[in-house]
């Protein structure tokens, strides 16, 4: 029988095995299966390392739970909607369906030929009718819950191809910024399209939004409670989704009024036609009105557009920074005829509209205090703006680093407030608190960074928004009987193919017949895949879009795998979709994932894997197993790590260790029956590493378990050289190694476990349990393993080419119920009393002097103290690992107690034996 391992060999044969046996679905009875689940993959062209890192690292876990008796879900799915196939697509002078559909064949056969246990009877394809009539559903749902807005947005448009481009088709060509000798900024780079490489310029267009802003607190404060999530992840969202407390501050605004009265824009609604009013501002500084000298509002402010109505300057200014990209507008702005009133002074400051204030940050608008606040201070600087200076610090410190301040009339510190008046004198942090209770024109406030869902996307390849536009009935949405929307034949040409097809675009309205056109826009792949792992649930239900009593059951999903790259958008999304549907009454859970794990980097020469760098390992490369293998044993999942031919290799030699041990005991013909001691250390041995690997792997620390693993082999190997084996032990040791591997290098596994003559399947197996109490497992290795050190030091130290003779002296019983003693003694108690209480406890003569001695050095190391029980427990596993030393130095080795009054009884110590060598 031949010694080496061909992975190729033996993987189509249980593959088929698996597929006949069905050993991945899900049994029909299953109450509340776990739910393992890796982020599905873009259909975009074949498996990468990522992919292969992230479904080993599922697979793994899910083969895991399964040999512990779980019934467990593991499904698979393709995220085929969107831009990088419509891209590949283009390219390849193809079209999108035709493209993906070849890409899902190609990955589905290659996620098969790598062994991933997938219960494909649960398989989703976004692309599909089936899939995306859903979206469309859901779509309607969440409008009717007031949760979807259509209105004006800033998106890139070409004007060669006619069409608005997602920003990932925008490629910047040029230099980066320089300073030219006046010191002016400029910026040679160009934002061209991807197609046709014509510069990018914008344009506003009517968008469709969801309005997941209105989830903001909650997702914020949901944060804190996921606790099995990286605080990582949890933190990019905490800082995205941007809560600020601060207070909401009313300028009365004075520009003439009209015949229609004054209005008030404050909430950016009910605009008329007057320029009076009062414009609302927030700031998390609000003592610093003080020094408020303007009031700017941004371009797509309303009141900023009703002013634009009666001002050309204004207008004009308002049509060009529409135009521009957010980052060319800099610290430009116009000045208004209108004024606004300080609340706080009584003082009038000039109103200006500037490119600087977003529309959707805070209020739109903010109070200028140039002194106070940098951006306010270029701005100042930049239109002669007043710059007044209300509050100084409290000690010398400024903003910079080196002690000097470059801009004099800039503080950005807490101190103390220096404008005339009430609060003279005041620390700001008290000013804060007691301008809300002071004046009515303050209110404290929240306000979040994030921003609504963009989810209108103007391509081909993606979800038809299913909405009629009507000239009568304005936007009408399409009826449930009539879902779904589907996508007419793909038509090759400039802008969007959805709108050059006469057939798709002509309808009639749902409300009064009447002649109606399409809305053309698709949406955001990201809806695709907010809800997928509901669908896996139940993916053949017909009359909704996810069975609710499954999903009450089932959910939230166990145990997530994904790349760091969706710790915002696609996390969140799951999150907002979750709550959307809680609050429709369609779920009962609130979080979508109760243990996220989210996968580092593969490397390759310190640099991610890329196609475009020429540096990607094919994962057939090194064979399936190998390769799902290393990238297990290589780091802790949420860690990156560098591809070495190197360290590969290590993962491929304890394969071909593990199968040569393998078919070796099947060929032999020598064993034993009867049981010696170091038969029981080796016993021993395997229950401590099946004890650690279980640890490993509820810890989700597959490197460790490799390493685990790694130790057994080599404890067998040494094993079955040194004597001649005992027969049930050493086919235990294998038998265990070829479970514990089994969720990592599942061919393997099998094929060991067969040949071994294993019940069943090993996918189907028990998972190995410890046959002996393993409580005090990582201490019995500790007292093993500095044993065996302390003997190398002392013979490499006193240089002894040959020992003859060890000799492990145990302590005395006395040290061991002293160092109990010692251990739960009250910190404070002094020695002489736990002297005292050893004395006691002890019913032989001890000297007091040995005992006090003994117990002042417990004392001072308290914090290690972590002995194991009683000498005797320590004699017999010295016992039973002294053949360890007679191996590795030719030596007898003797185990005895220690005898009073003894050189060695002195040394010795519990946990610490003393040695003697001849």
């Amino acid at each position: 029988m031949t010694s080496h391992y061909d992975h190729a060999q033996v993987q189509e044969f249980w593959q088929y095995v698996w597929e006949r046996d069905d050993v991945y679905e899900l049994p029909e009875n299953a109450a509340d299966p776990t739910y393992v689940l890796g982020m599905f993959p873009y259909t975009s062209g074949t498996l990468h390392m990522g992919h292969v890192r992230n479904y080993a690292i599922t697979d793994a876990y899910a083969r895991y739970r399964r040999m512990n008796g779980d019934d467990v879900l593991h499904p698979m799915g393709w995220d085929a909607f969107g831009l990088p196939a419509e891209n590949a697509a283009h390219e390849r002078a193809s079209d999108p369906e035709s493209w993906t559909q070849a890409c899902i064949r190609r990955m589905r056969e290659e996620l098969g030929s790598m062994g991933f246990g997938y219960d494909w009877s649960r398989e989703i394809t976004t692309c599909e009718p089936e899939y995306y009539r859903w979206n469309q559903w859901l779509f309607k749902r969440l409008y009717e819950e007031g949760l979807v807005e259509y209105e004006a947005a800033s998106v890139n448009w070409c004007p060669d191809c006619e069409t608005v481009l997602a920003d990932a088709q925008v490629e910047v060509r040029g230099d980066e910024e320089y300073a030219d000798d006046e010191h002016e900024t400029h910026d040679e780079r160009t934002r061209v399209c991807w197609r046709c490489e014509t510069p990018v310029g914008r344009r506003e267009l009517d968008q469709w939004f969801f309005t997941i802003t209105d989830y903001a607190e909650e997702l914020h404060d949901g944060l804190e409670d996921l606790d099995g999530w990286p605080e990582g992840v949890r933190q990019i969202q905490r800082n995205w989704i941007g809560r600020q407390e601060g207070q909401r501050i009313s300028f009365e605004v004075d520009g003439g009024t009209s015949a229609s009265g004054e209005g008030d824009y404050g909430d950016e609604s009910g605009m008329d036609e007057s320029l009076s009013g009062s414009v609302d501002v927030f700031s998390t500084r609000p003592e610093t009105v003080f020094g408020a000298t303007y009031l700017a509002l941004s371009p797509g402010h309303e009141f900023a557009r009703a002013i634009a109505e009666t001002d050309e300057t204004v207008a004009a200014y308002v049509d060009d920074v529409r135009e521009r990209e957010p980052g060319e507008v800099g610290y430009d702005g116009v000045e208004t005829d209108l004024t606004a009133i300080n609340p706080l002074t009584g003082d009038e400051v000039p109103v200006y509209v500037a490119g600087y204030v977003l529309k959707d940050v805070g209020t739109g608008a903010v109070m200028g205090v140039p002194a106070h606040n940098e951006r306010d201070h270029e701005f100042a600087r930049e239109h002669n703006v007043t710059i007044e200076s209300v509050i100084v610090p409290d000690s010398k410190e400024t903003d910079d680093e080196d002690g000097t301040n470059a801009k004099p009339s800039l503080y950005t510190g807490e101190g103390t407030i220096t404008h005339d008046g009430e609060y003279e004198g005041l620390e700001t942090e008290l000013v804060r608190e007691r301008l809300p209770d002071d004046y009515d024109a303050f209110a404290e406030d929240v306000t979040y960074r994030l921003r609504d869902w963009l989810i209108s996307r103007q391509r081909y390849w993606g979800t038809p928004i299913p909405v009629v536009h009507c000239e009568d009935c304005g936007h009408v949405l399409v009826p449930d009987e009539e879902l779904p929307v589907e996508l007419p034949e793909f038509v090759r040409t400039t802008g969007n193919p959805l709108e050059a097809q006469e057939s798709f675009l002509e309808t009639t309205c749902p409300d009064c017949g009447g002649p109606a056109r399409r809305e053309t826009d698709t949406m955001d792949t990201f809806v695709d895949s907010s809800w997928y792992f509901l669908r896996f649930l139940s993916p053949d239900i017909d009359d909704a879009p996810f069975d609710a009593e499954l999903a009450n059951q089932w959910m939230p999903i166990d145990f997530y795998v994904g790349g760091d790259e969706h710790a915002i958008l696609h996390l969140l999304y799951i999150r907002f979709f979750t709550r959307a549907l809680a609050d429709m009454d369609m779920l009962e859970i609130r979080e979508p994932v109760e243990r996220l794990i989210s996968q580092g980097t593969v490397l390759y020469e310190g640099e991610k894997m890329s196609s475009s760098k020429g540096n990607v390992v094919a994962p057939q490369e090194y064979g399936a197993e190998t390769t799902r293998l290393f990238v297990l044993a290589a780091a802790h999942p949420e860690q990156d790590f560098e591809w070495t031919a190197n360290d590969v290799r290590g993962v491929y030699d304890l394969q071909q260790s593990l199968y040569g041990m393998a078919t070796a005991f099947i060929d032999e013909t020598t064993t034993r029956i009867e049981r010696t001691t170091h038969d029981e250390y080796v016993d021993r041995e395997i229950d401590r590493t099946i004890a650690a690997v279980t640890d490993e792997f509820e810890r989700f620390r597959f490197h460790r378990a490799v390493t685990e693993i790694q130790g057994l082999v080599r404890l067998l190997r040494r094993y079955r050289a040194y004597k001649t084996p005992q027969e049930a032990v050493y086919r235990r040791g294998l038998l265990t190694l070829a479970a514990l591997i089994a969720p990592m290098a599942p061919h393997l596994g099998e094929e060991l476990w067969n040949k071994l003559r294993g019940d069943g399947l090993v996918v189907e197996a028990d998972w190995p349990e410890p046959e002996s109490d393993v409580s005090d497992a990582q201490r019995e290795r500790r007292l093993i393993e500095t044993t065996l050190e302390d003997v190398r030091d002392i013979v490499d130290v006193a240089e002894i080419e040959a020992p003859e003779q060890i000799e492990l002296v145990v302590a005395e019983p006395w040290k061991y119920r002293a160092a109990e003693i010692v251990a739960a003694a009250p910190m404070g108690e002094s020695d002489e009393d736990v002297v005292e209480r050893v004395l006691a406890d002890d019913a032989t003569e001890i000297d007091r002097d040995a005992v006090s001695t003994f117990v002042s050095d417990l004392e001072k190391r308290r914090g290690e103290i972590d002995p194991i029980t009683d000498g005797e427990q320590e004699r017999v596993l010295l016992e039973r690992s002294r053949w360890l030393l007679e191996d590795e130095f030719g030596a007898g080795v003797t185990v005895t107690q220690a005898r009073e009054a003894s050189k060695l009884a002195e040394k010795a110590k519990p946990g610490k034996p003393a040695i003697h060598i001849s």
